[in-house]
């Protein structure tokens, strides 16, 4: 139970830390990152490589890819869910 109840803490830090994060779209591919209404939703916008995002949420999708939502960090506007493999954030190693 105790196990349980630190693994729980863990993730919350984690996701807590995870939550704004300052981050940049870096899609190896020379084409936008599609944003969508949900992981695997429509595509709603298309991101620079470059262009400066926060993560707000994440989630996974049914074949446990990862996917962020992400919002402009001038504005504070929801922008769309993208996949977390093309985002970097500040202090991760690439």
């Amino acid at each position: 139970m105790a196990q349980t109840f630190v693994a729980a803490g863990f993730a919350l830090i984690a996701a807590i830390a995870f939550a704004h994060a300052e981050c940049i779209v870096a899609d190896p591919t020379p084409t936008p990152l599609n944003a969508r209404t949900a992981p695997n939703g429509r595509i709603i916008a298309t991101l620079d490589n470059g262009q400066a995002v926060t993560i707000i949420d994440h989630a996974d999708d049914e074949q446990m890819r990862a996917w962020v939502y992400v919002s402009d960090p001038e504005t504070d506007k929801p922008i769309g869910w993208v996949f977390r493999e093309f985002i970097v954030c500040k202090g991760e190693a690439r």
